[in-house]
């Protein structure tokens, strides 16, 4: 781990390229480190270790102005980084900006199934030709998912989109429809 330390004055010399030798020597600690930050978080985080690693050690190289005396000190650094960042999560989550007071409701593709009753189905109908006006993509993949009956890999191959885009359009688009069918 001296070569740990020695790196680290080297970045703090103000050499970067120090900082590319540096990621591999620390980086399944930071990870242990950043496994035991995500341990005690609430279930359903959307964080992962990885991530949490990337953005604290970008945070780190990125201050030139921090002197790492030794490798104890940079992991403690490390690990107020990560907590920052973590911090800064909770607080964006629980902001009225984002959401903060609104209860989590489970949206179930039942809403969207050709049985549902015919005031429901008109609702729907208006929704999606609104939501056709600002998300045209979003529309499209309801039509298809939900009216037509396409999975969801098909639906995205016949907008010539990826799965997880198309996925991300879906449940954009039912979370605006149930919106505005409640309202």
């Amino acid at each position: 781990m001296a070569d740990v330390t020695e790196i680290l004055c080297q970045l703090e010399a103000g050499d970067a390229s120090a900082a590319n030798e540096l990621l591999p020597l620390v980086y399944s600690e930071l990870q242990r480190l950043a496994r035991a930050k995500l341990s005690r978080e609430r279930v359903g985080q959307t964080l992962q270790a990885t991530d949490l690693v990337h953005e604290a050690y970008m945070r780190l190289v990125k201050d030139a102005a921090c002197r790492w005396d030794t490798r104890g000190h940079f992991f403690s650094a490390a690990a107020e980084a990560m907590r920052r960042i973590l911090i800064e999560r909770a607080r964006q989550r629980m902001s009225l900006k984002h959401g903060g007071a609104l209860d989590r409701v489970q949206l179930r593709d039942e809403f969207f199934a050709g049985d549902a009753s015919p005031d429901r189905m008109l609702a729907l109908d208006e929704a999606l030709d609104r939501l056709a006006a600002e998300d045209p993509v979003a529309a499209q993949v309801v039509k298809l998912k939900a009216f037509a009956g396409l999975s969801m890999e098909q639906t995205a191959q016949a907008l010539s989109l990826s799965t997880p885009t198309a996925y991300r359009h879906w449940s954009y688009a039912r979370a605006w429809l149930i919106n505005e069918i409640k309202e």
